[in-house]
């Protein structure tokens, strides 16, 4: 299996943090050298390991956004 390389280019925000310090980030990574998509993942304290994420384009991101303006949390 190939290296997954990733380059974090700009920390957006914690979620959440697990007992263990794991925490559920949405960043904008760069995967493989491709231009940068918004992604929602959890890590590990000092982002050596990853859980499975969800990568979004911008227009992804803005459509998700106005689903959650328009829900009644």
């Amino acid at each position: 299996m190939a290296d997954i390389k990733f380059e974090i280019n700009d920390k957006l925000g914690v979620i959440s943090e697990s007992p263990k310090g794991w925490t559920k980030e949405l960043n904008l990574i760069s995967w493989n050298g491709k231009q940068a998509k918004y992604d929602l993942r959890d890590w590990a304290p000092e982002h050596e390991k990853m859980g499975k994420g969800v990568t979004l384009s911008a227009e992804e991101l803005k459509s998700l956004k106005k689903i959650l303006n328009n829900m009644d949390l």
